[in-house]
């Protein structure tokens, strides 16, 4: 069953909103610098929680029950991650140069397709898997915060020198 879903986020905002046709159906809401998140997609919510400094990994929490129900690994180039969930492995990674697609997938067939651009936002999934679609999402997001630090971390010194 093929899934088709839009998604939508301000440049300065702290969550993206999911839509079907249309209809809100979902949100990800994190919050800049604080190394969290709560999803909600098709009714079921889940907590991102992120963890380590150099080696940092991100345990999916299910609230209904406090239980860990996933994992997200990052690799260093930032180019790709791991999502873990059920005993299930899955592989994160952009598909473009520029960022502005990426997919998750596995040898069991699953795959999900994200683009994301000023007017074309888009989820095209083989799944209606809601914690999937999140966890990709969160990663896209976990990737441009980070980018976002390194690139301010390096200009301001620069900044401050001309300035």
């Amino acid at each position: 069953m093929k899934t088709y879903l839009t998604w939508s986020k301000g440049l300065f905002s702290d969550s993206y909103k999911i839509y079907d046709k249309g209809t809100q159906v979902g949100n990800l809401k994190d919050k800049f610098f604080s190394q969290s998140g709560i999803g909600i997609l098709d009714k079921k919510e889940y907590l991102f929680q992120t963890t380590g400094f150099f080696e940092q990994k991100t345990q999916i929490i299910d609230p209904a029950n406090n239980k860990v129900v996933g994992e997200i690994n990052y690799n260093s180039w930032m180019t790709k991650a791991t999502i873990i969930l059920n005993e299930q492995t899955l592989e994160w990674k952009y598909e473009n140069l520029w960022s502005t697609k990426w997919s998750i997938s596995n040898s069991e067939g699953i795959e999900i397709n994200f683009s994301g651009y000023s007017i074309n936002r888009q989820i095209e999934s083989n799944t209606d898997n809601a914690l999937l679609l999140l966890s990709g999402l969160f990663v896209t997001n976990y990737y441009w915060q980070v980018t976002f630090v390194v690139l301010f971390v390096s200009f301001v010194p620069l900044w401050i020198t001309i300035f």
